[in-house]
């Protein structure tokens, strides 16, 4: 079984400051004992540095953005498809989901699995949702309502009380203390995500977070808990450590079976002062510090690969506690020729294919 090669396709290839996860699912991959992984990465820009990491990407292909619609991706990965014979593909953006979720069975009709929540999973976890989500599913969660004007914005914050969080439906999530903040931080959010915004209460405290992965059953295959260590400016952790809390654990295997989760998933929890653990966010995918919990011991993205390949995965027992990682930034040379060979063919074979 460890012989068998699983040709995998992975997006979220763009290890920036505010990375994507492709780069840590794929060292996840390649360190699978039940397989070994061949990757074609799938990017959406010719700059996204996990396309030129050494020994990460067997090939990569470029792929339409997610604004350009169902049809066109899915031509794209029909043509990928008839060349690279795909076992199974990892999507790993939040904006991206939706069109592969719509794909599924088509994909999985030209002989590619995935291991994704389900439309209604996906929509009911929404930011602007989570209020009814915590009510449907007994979790405690702050207030949040979405805006689509200035003019709310400004008097659901009178009425939540400064200061106040506000966030995108993707990404982003900023805390504004005054009007004015709030309102350069709506303009900023709705330019770069759309409408609405999230206007959510703030919660003082210590975050946590939670990776996991649910078999669609209700049962919890893998779960890692954490405690940011460094926050970058944009909320992103750059260093993070394990963490053992019963009440987090708790709270991520009822998440899973109340919703009968299906595929990766990361729970941001704020615990508060009177121990009350709000949570803040589910994010329907793998995230970018997946890596760490590998190194503890739960290899997510294997699972997720062995369940979309239908097969039997015994969930993880337990993981190490007090291990850290520690994002850096690194520079490579990379050959103008091997950029503009992608920017032109859109596809691009690793750097041995080119010696």
């Amino acid at each position: 079984m460890a012989d068998r090669i699983i040709n995998i396709g992975v997006t979220g290839l763009n290890a920036i400051d505010s990375p994507g996860p492709g780069v840590p699912v794929i060292r996840g991959l390649k360190e699978a004992k039940s397989f070994k992984a061949r990757i074609i990465g799938l990017a959406y820009e010719p700059l996204e540095p996990g396309i030129y990491i050494d020994g990460l990407v067997d090939k990569t292909y470029l792929i339409p953005y997610p604004s350009a619609g169902t049809d066109m991706l899915m031509a794209r990965l029909e043509h990928i498809q008839s060349v690279e014979k795909l076992d199974v593909i990892i999507p790993n953006f939040d904006a991206e989901l939706y069109s592969f979720i719509k794909l599924e069975r088509a994909l999985k009709n030209i002989g590619i699995s995935m291991f994704l929540p389900t439309l209604e999973q996906f929509e009911e976890r929404h930011k602007f949702n989570l209020d009814e989500f915590g009510k449907k599913h007994n979790l405690d969660v702050p207030e949040s309502k979405p805006v689509v004007s200035q003019t709310e914005l400004l008097k659901v914050a009178k009425e939540m009380g400064f200061p106040v969080m506000v966030k995108g439906k993707y990404y982003d999530a900023y805390a504004a203390n005054t009007p004015d903040q709030a309102r350069n931080y709506f303009d900023k959010i709705s330019a770069k995500w759309g409408l609405p915004v999230i206007l959510q209460k703030f919660v003082k405290g210590t975050e946590l977070n939670m990776t996991g992965l649910g078999d669609g059953n209700g049962n919890t295959i893998a779960a890692v808990g954490m405690r940011k260590q460094f926050i970058t400016d944009k909320g992103k952790a750059w260093a993070g450590i394990t963490i053992h809390d019963y009440r987090l654990m708790e709270i991520t295997k009822h998440f899973i079976a109340s919703t009968k989760w299906r595929g990766g998933f990361e729970l941001e929890i704020m615990k508060s002062a009177d121990n009350t653990y709000y949570l803040m966010e589910i994010n329907p995918r793998i995230p970018a510090w997946v890596y760490l919990a590998v190194g503890v011991g739960q290899n997510i993205p294997e699972a997720l690969v062995n369940l979309a390949l239908g097969n039997d995965v015994q969930p993880y027992q337990g993981y190490d506690a007090g291990k850290l990682f520690i994002r850096y930034a690194y520079d490579m040379i990379v050959s103008r020729e091997r950029f503009e060979e992608l920017s032109v063919n859109g596809e691009l074979g690793n750097n041995a294919d080119n010696q």
